[in-house]
């Protein structure tokens, strides 16, 4: 892209040239943002294409919600990412799996993936069990193995990443690549928390701060600005236990393997989709230094199998809400405002009111507290966001800043992993 870039404007392709904004600059980001995304078009097509004839209008609606998404609406065409562009590759690998002809295609597409961007290794899990077990084994016995199949899969992947890395081992340059895909010195958490477990946690080392002189907790005082302080860097906690990134990629692991199992035992194109959905939620939860535009790893792929049942898109409400809510903090400027609030509201509206129309019955008994908590959630999300961007400023001014972004992350949090829980109880009871 930047060989097209320079015609436009060579200043933008200065590494040292931060800050750089010119008209041309703009439009380019912009028109090849847009561009790119058809990919992502192309993608979601051949998912409608292949529902059956019964399903198309929950396919059709899936489709749509993944393609018209605030997430990408906000992180692409506002905040300006390539993410759209990647997810239509990811859609397309999770579209080829679904038949048996496309299975070699789809490894290799996903490869191409991580190519792109690394953090889609996260996935790399679910399709590795998958493609083991419905492309190398032999459905009949697990311990026939397919070496010709083993071996094509092996050179297509290999091919990809050696077109990839090759330069980069040819100019002595994979130690400084690895150092800048596994920066473990940025901090377990980013200076905005990302919604997950450890957004909870160091909100609970806050409330733990203000409680200490009662309960006679000792305080770390050099760290307690540590999480709040908005910058990048090593994270301490003042009360509780700090983490290490060996204890986030424990707990990842552990968060995955389960899903892992049922995928590995009943290999069907749905269960895949879950188990994707699960390894996202793993690493979006437990990971170390998280961004919250991760959480994007989890609604698509959830999205495409979100209509199944109503038990589904139970799981799924929460999360639709407090991902595309989390995001907000990425759009601070008063005039942003209306843009990514109007926009996300009304697509939640129609989303949900469409997705409640078309899902399905399930065979299965609902679970009656997590739908009273999808409600009572919702309903909160909106005195949230009125009181972390207009209320906040006119009660508070420049003061505690940290306030809202805090509120923001540890209601999203709740949201994302309640979503989690219902789905766990969903993929493994389904």
């Amino acid at each position: 892209m930047s060989q097209a870039a320079r015609f436009f404007d060579a200043d933008m392709l200065q590494i040292k040239n931060l800050g750089h904004s010119s008209w041309q600059t703009v439009y380019f980001q912009r028109a090849t943002v847009i561009l790119t995304e058809l990919v992502l078009l192309y993608a979601l097509q051949l998912y409608v294409r292949g529902a059956p004839i019964t399903a198309k209008k929950t396919f059709h609606a899936a489709a749509l919600s993944i393609l018209l998404s605030p997430g990408l609406l906000i992180i692409d065409h506002i905040h300006f990412q390539y993410n759209g562009f990647m997810y239509g590759i990811l859609v397309l690998s999770i579209v080829l799996a679904r038949r048996q002809s496309g299975l070699l295609a789809s490894g290799i597409t996903f490869a191409i993936l991580l190519c792109f961007k690394h953090i889609y290794l996260y996935l790399a899990p679910a399709y590795f069990v998958f493609l083991l077990r419905v492309y190398c084994l032999d459905p009949r016995s697990w311990f026939r193995i397919r070496f010709a199949k083993c071996v094509k899969l092996g050179l297509g992947i290999g091919l990809v990443f050696g077109l990839a890395f090759g330069p980069f081992v040819y100019w002595n340059q994979i130690d400084q690549l690895l150092s800048r895909l596994f920066p473990f010195s940025r901090g377990l958490c980013h200076a905005y928390w990302a919604p997950n477990v450890w957004a909870l946690y160091s909100f609970a080392d806050r409330i733990l701060i203000y409680l200490a002189p009662y309960l006679n907790l000792s305080v770390n005082r050099e760290a307690i600005n540590s999480v709040t302080r908005g910058l990048v860097g090593d994270t301490s906690f003042a009360v509780l236990p700090d983490i290490s990134p060996r204890m986030t990629f424990v707990l990842t692991l552990a968060a995955q393997i389960p899903a892992l199992v049922k995928l590995f035992f009943r290999p069907t194109w749905d269960t895949f989709v879950g188990a994707l959905t699960l390894c996202g939620y793993a690493s979006f939860l437990f990971g170390w230094h998280v961004h919250e535009k991760a959480i994007l790893l989890v609604i698509i792929p959830f999205s495409l199998i979100a209509l199944k049942d109503r038990r589904h898109l139970g799981a799924f409400r929460p999360l639709a809400v407090s991902g595309h809510v989390s995001l907000f903090p990425l759009l601070f400027t008063a005039q942003e405002f209306p843009i990514k609030t109007i926009y996300t509201i009304f697509w939640l509206v129609a989303l949900l009111m469409a997705f409640d129309q078309l899902a399905p019955a399930s065979s299965r008994p609902r679970v009656f507290l997590l739908d009273r908590f999808s409600f009572v959630y919702i309903v909160v999300a909106i005195p949230l966001i009125a009181y972390c961007s207009p209320i906040h400023q006119l009660v508070f001014g420049a003061k505690y800043e940290f306030l809202p972004l805090m509120f923001t992350s540890s209601y999203c949090a709740m949201g994302v992993v309640s979503s989690w829980i219902s789905f766990l109880i969903v993929y493994f009871t389904s």
